[in-house]
């Protein structure tokens, strides 16, 4: 054999083995992922992140529906607090049982499905992954328990505050360059099985891992990554926690737009006006890998009387409506 002939077939058998070596690479489960929630063929059909997230409901609307038979209402709050009063026709499930038990029902039977909680920051974070699941009748009650009657108001009122209003800040803060999506390691490999391993993983989780309180992240600003979830008019006035980036809500959350300058080296920290529609994102970017969390409360517990005053979304004695309750 030529020494010529000895070199190309070297050649040619390193290229065989690069090949078969790249056909072997791991999938890069959270971009699959993405790619995937952001196309038709989800079980949402369409970018839900970016179109109708988030998907509330009001309490008026709850009991309108339910004098009618037309709603199922799904109560996840503790078994000893469901007791102490619930909406009339309520059931109560846990946070990890959610999706099994909407799995069993028959959603042509109800032409829309509640979940409910203390505040509507849980029930958010819950009903995101049932949309992203495809489970379109499902809405978090806005406010949860504390607009239904005064006996359960306690959580918004005492979460409302001016606390931080002096440290909102107009100066711009700009997002990271793109990088890298985060590690998953379900070992699936398609975009329903991730999606199936990511929520099963998430409802098992429970909210804890997805929310922050606005005291641990002034108490330490520079460990976050801040997520403004709100119009730029807005952030640059009234303002918004120092180092804060601005994202467009149904814009931003894109693989081709912004989702890749989020960090997948720490904490995130997404916030809203009151926190539900910040529950929602944090569950949506949790499903990807990304260490998101939620503010519990929103701008509501630190800019109130300023958001107040803007005619931003507040909580307001009038929101709780004094419908009737039963107890266990």
């Amino acid at each position: 054999m030529t020494k010529f002939k000895f070199w190309m077939l070297a050649i040619l058998a390193i290229g065989v083995v690069f090949t078969s070596c790249n056909s072997d690479d791991p999938v890069n489960e959270s971009l699959v992922l993405a790619e995937y929630l952001e196309s038709a063929d989800s079980p949402a059909m369409k970018d839900y992140v970016n179109t109708d997230m988030p998907s509330l409901i009001t309490a008026t609307d709850v009991n309108s529906l339910n004098l009618t038979g037309q709603i199922y209402i799904i109560d996840i709050r503790a078994a000893a607090d469901f007791a102490a009063g619930h909406i009339a026709n309520a059931v109560n499930v846990t946070f990890a049982d959610l999706l099994t038990h909407v799995e069993g029902l028959n959603m042509a039977d109800y032409e829309k499905v509640a979940v409910v909680c203390y505040s509507g920051q849980t029930a958010s974070y819950g009903t995101s992954l049932l949309r992203l699941m495809g489970y379109e009748k499902v809405f978090a009650m806005k406010f949860g328990m504390c607009a239904w009657n005064s006996n359960f108001s306690g959580g918004w009122d005492s979460n409302i505050s001016n606390t931080y209003a002096t440290q909102f800040t107009p100066d711009v803060t700009a997002k990271n360059a793109p990088g890298d999506m985060p590690t998953l390691e379900t070992g699936k490999t398609t975009g329903q099985e991730i999606l199936e391993a990511r929520v099963a993983t998430l409802l098992s989780e429970g909210f804890d891992p997805g929310k922050v309180t606005n005291a641990v992240v002034f108490g330490n600003l520079e460990n976050y990554y801040i997520v403004n979830y709100w119009p730029e008019a807005q952030y640059l006035d009234p303002g918004h926690i120092p180092g804060a980036v601005q994202y467009t809500p149904k814009e931003s959350i894109l693989v081709d737009v912004d989702l890749t300058t989020l960090p997948t080296d720490q904490p995130i920290v997404v916030y809203c006006y009151t926190g539900q529609t910040s529950a929602f994102m944090a569950a949506y970017l949790r499903l990807l890998g990304y260490d998101a969390k939620s503010l519990l409360y929103g701008a509501n517990g630190m800019i109130y009387d300023v958001m107040a005053e803007a005619g931003m979304t507040v909580w307001k004695d009038t929101d709780i409506m004094e419908y009737d309750f039963v107890t266990e």
